[in-house]
């Protein structure tokens, strides 16, 4: 699937192609990681998320990143900016830019610590960070896709500048875990989520997370978690079928 860039015309859109080359997702990742590391940024714990409180240059880049949500001003030049489970423990984690604790006063969660806390805020909680940080290593902007029925959807780059081109699902293939969404059990479930995203252009993406016998009892073991990537489309007979001369 190619690229929809986004834009009321061919020129800006072909602008909108050349603003994204010019500044690809990972030369953004990394800015925003440099800048967090720095400010020795620290967020807090809040029901199923976290916030953060950022200036003015983290909230650029956070936004460009396309990372979670500002939610208020603090004060002058000062956000508060709302993370997911699964955004907070990427930057946390994978990219080492982000401390996080219970709330004030009280010291940063280490590695294990979050796991376990995040795991028992968000049921099959490893499944979905494992997907997610699947997709944003590949430099996939990833987001809900509660408003497409789906775990997320992902664009090349940030969505002011082009559509989604995927919703996705997550699934296990392990043996002793077989439901983490109860989804795509039944073909109607099929049909009716190929049907719905291919209304808006988008095709279906199933990432089928498989454990290999480790459990979620330490964010170490995903290392050993392996990601099977599965498009599904609709069969399309226009399309498909032979055409008369």
């Amino acid at each position: 699937m190619a690229p929809r860039w986004k834009g009321k015309d061919a020129k800006s859109k072909k602008d909108a192609e050349a603003e994204a080359l010019k500044e690809p997702m990972s030369k953004i990742v990394s800015q925003l990681q440099s800048s967090l590391v720095q400010s020795n940024a620290c967020g807090s714990l809040s029901d199923s998320s976290v916030h953060i409180a950022v200036q003015a240059e983290q909230l650029d880049l956070l936004d460009k990143a396309y990372f979670g949500q500002p939610v208020r001003n603090v004060a002058k030049d000062m956000y508060w900016f709302q993370l997911t489970l699964e955004e907070a423990f990427y930057l946390c984690y994978s990219l080492k830019c982000l401390k996080i604790n219970r709330g004030a006063d009280t010291s940063p969660l280490n590695d294990e610590e979050l796991w376990h806390c995040f795991n028992s805020k968000k049921q099959a909680f490893s499944f979905y960070y494992k997907a997610y940080s699947h997709l944003r290593m590949k430099n996939w902007v990833v987001r809900s896709g509660a408003q497409y029925g789906v775990d997320f959807i992902v664009y090349r780059h940030h969505p002011a500048r082009v559509h989604s081109e995927y919703g996705v699902l997550v699934r296990s293939q392990d043996n002793d875990d077989d439901d983490v969404n109860g989804r795509l059990r039944v073909w109607s479930d099929v049909q009716c989520t190929t049907r719905l995203l291919g209304s808006v252009a988008k095709t279906l993406l199933v990432l089928y997370v498989n454990k290999n016998g480790h459990s979620d009892g330490s964010p170490l073991y995903l290392e050993n978690y392996a990601v099977e990537e599965r498009t599904i489309s609709r069969w399309s007979p226009e399309q498909s079928r032979e055409r008369s001369l």
